[in-house]
């Protein structure tokens, strides 16, 4: 039998997190594949699986989709052959910029022009994409507001955003949901979810590296050392100044009655984290459906401030709510909450009532809350060596305010830690 014709060789884009695996975050080996479709080195996960042998959920690190029974795993071969060829390219394209340099062009020949999508630089690209998407989030947004768009209005601004996708970004990149979904009310929330994932996938591939180069520009421009580079994010040695709120500073702590299933806390609880895949909690009308957990301490008088290391988590949101805060609603969207949220794609805003008030592209590492229910104020800062002013608004001191937290909750790992105040 004869074999495949093989064709002319196509050039493919790719970057190592095509071909990562999320447990190792390295180049998939010995890949296998899920019955949900997800691929993951066949070591990592197996050990996965033994490090939760006290509960046997078979479950999935990247959906949460758990299997009765430990599923078999097979080599994904088609997989592993691409991995290895991605590794072939990285090693033949590291050669070759070692290599001699190439003579001059002859001028006679004049080189083919790219098309003009291609000439632009690829965080120009990153950029474009992610305000098309945010252009979608709105639209989306608008659609579960009290006052909805009417059909006509939405199937015209979907229109006009697949015109604006047309031109210069390839539709191939959109999820199949968001193309084939109509703007029912049964099916916006999955496209809002399911924009928000993407959003998540362009702050990763294009946000990390800007701060990456960004950090190391700082560093060798203000101290120069032969010592390595740390990460972004990281803590540096940096004295801190005394806190103006030092002697109304408290250290709140997590409430496990209001803790989501998809949530974890540390023994002091105040750390919390999104889970691997959901925790068997008792269930309780008082627990949050969302990735939300309030505090145990609730204020009705008095000043109060604590601080929220955010460093750890990609999308999250800081504020108070009270307790009756309805369970499956999203903190900052009712009338009782109110909050700051790092959306993960360059936007700092800050909501009530469903409504957004974008304040800036600055990402705060740590956050501190100012609740001063005397004024019936709450402010927000941006704590480094010392508080930078952010935002504030009035809220309502007719029934108790808890300290609220969201985790935006498709990766596993995000933190937020409440900063202990009592070594300041």
């Amino acid at each position: 039998m004869a074999g495949f014709d093989s064709g002319p060789a196509i050039p493919v884009w790719l970057n190592e997190d095509d071909l990562g695996c999320i447990i190792c975050r390295g180049l998939l080996n010995s890949p296998v594949t899920l019955p949900c479709g997800h691929s993951f080195c066949s070591s990592c996960l197996k050990n996965l699986w033994d490090a939760w042998r006290e509960k046997p959920r078979w479950a999935c690190p990247t959906c949460r989709e758990c299997a009765p029974q430990k599923p078999p795993l097979r080599k994904n071969t088609m997989l592993q052959d691409l991995a290895d060829k991605y590794s072939r390219a990285v090693r033949e394209l590291e050669a070759g910029r070692s290599a001699a340099p190439r003579p001059a062009p002859d001028p006679a020949r004049r080189p083919a022009q790219l098309p003009a999508a291609a000439q632009r630089s690829i965080p120009e690209v990153g950029r474009e994409l992610a305000e098309l998407v945010e252009q979608l989030v709105d639209i989306t947004r608008n659609l579960q507001s009290q006052r909805p768009l009417s059909q006509s209005e939405a199937d015209n601004e979907l229109s006009n955003l697949g015109m604006a996708f047309s031109h210069g970004v390839d539709l191939s990149l959109a999820s199949p949901k968001l193309v084939t979904s109509n703007t029912s009310e049964g099916k916006t929330r999955d496209v809002l979810l399911a924009l928000e994932e993407i959003q998540e996938k362009l702050r990763e591939n294009f946000m990390w590296k800007e701060a990456v180069e960004k950090q190391t520009r700082e560093e060798l421009l203000e101290t120069p050392s032969t010592s390595s580079c740390p990460l972004p994010d990281q803590n540096h040695s940096v004295p801190k100044k005394t806190s103006r709120f030092a002697q109304r500073a408290i250290s709140p702590t997590f409430d496990l009655r209001s803790l989501s299933c998809s949530l974890e806390v540390s023994e002091d609880h105040r750390t919390v984290t999104v889970s691997h895949w959901p925790q068997s909690y008792p269930w309780s009308h008082e627990r949050f459906k969302a990735c939300q957990v309030l505090c145990s301490q609730a204020f009705s008088s008095g000043q109060q401030y604590w601080e929220v290391d955010t460093q750890h988590c990609s999308h999250w949101a800081v504020g108070v709510a009270s307790w009756e805060m309805s369970r499956d609603q999203i903190l900052g969207r009712t009338r009782d909450s109110w909050c700051v949220e790092w959306t993960g794609t360059s936007r700092l805003s800050a909501w009530h009532m469903a409504k957004e008030l974008v304040l800036s592209s600055d990402r705060p590492g740590v956050v501190g809350i100012w609740l001063d229910l005397e004024a019936k104020k709450l402010a927000f800062y941006a704590v480094a060596n010392q508080e930078k002013f952010l935002y504030e608004c009035e809220v309502s001191a007719s029934y108790p305010l808890h300290p609220a937290f969201w985790l935006y909750g498709l990766h596993p790992g995000n933190s937020l830690i409440i900063n202990s105040q009592e070594t300041k």
